[in-house]
């Protein structure tokens, strides 16, 4: 190539060097995750959720955050205390009254799913995992509500205490189906809402029912 015999490069421009790619400053926090950390912290975090969760279905309101973060951590204990709390309560039952905790757990639960259920062949854009949570964690005010219950009942089981309970129930079903739909409302189309209201109010006045129908043995 005899043209290249007349192209010179200028001392000015340097040819060599390295070739490297700029990274980001390394820091130890970024080797650092959940199974690193003590089993302590870890607890303290999901509890720390799971309260928050009680919070917000305690002040109900349109919010994402029962869906954000769903866990079923809250649902399981509030089933189990309600269950534990009816537990013996039959008062045709001769035994000692153990298949009321499965009764109530199986309802609870299976009830739960049905609705997730028709909330997905009706078209809503929850999750499975997440309405399970919304449900479960709005069931709270019914169980403060056996609570009550069973506190007016060592006081006797006449009229007065019936109204109270009757009271106490009421206002706590109405907390719950408020809870719960004013979480899952905005999954729903519009026009089949309804539709999905309507099993939920079921649900929690079947759990009511239960609660004011309660007797110890």
């Amino acid at each position: 190539f005899p043209g290249l015999a007349d192209v010179s490069i200028s001392q000015d421009i340097p040819v060599e060097g390295e070739i490297t790619v700029p990274v980001g400053s390394h820091s130890p926090d970024d080797d650092y995750s959940t199974l690193d950390e003590p089993v302590k912290d870890t607890i303290m975090r999901d509890l720390k959720a799971v309260g928050k969760k009680f919070v917000h279905v305690m002040y109900p309101r349109k919010s994402s955050a029962l869906l954000r973060d769903w866990d079923l951590w809250g649902p399981l204990v509030l089933c189990v205390s309600l269950a534990l709390m009816l537990q013996g309560g039959s008062a045709d039952s001769k035994d000692d009254g153990g298949p009321q905790f499965a009764e109530v757990f199986v309802i609870i639960w299976f009830g739960a799913v049905v609705i997730t259920l028709n909330s997905k062949l009706l078209g809503g854009t929850i999750s499975f995992f997440q309405s399970l949570c919304v449900l479960g964690y709005c069931v709270m005010p019914l169980t403060v509500a056996m609570l009550v219950c069973r506190l007016v009942l060592l006081a006797g089981a006449g009229t007065v205490s019936f109204i109270i309970r009757l009271i106490v129930v009421g206002a706590m079903f109405a907390w719950s189906t408020l809870a719960s739909t004013a979480f899952l409302a905005d999954s729903q189309p519009p026009n089949r809402k309804a539709l999905v209201v309507y099993p939920i109010f079921l649900f929690y006045f079947v759990i009511s029912w239960m609660i004011l129908t309660f007797t110890p043995q």
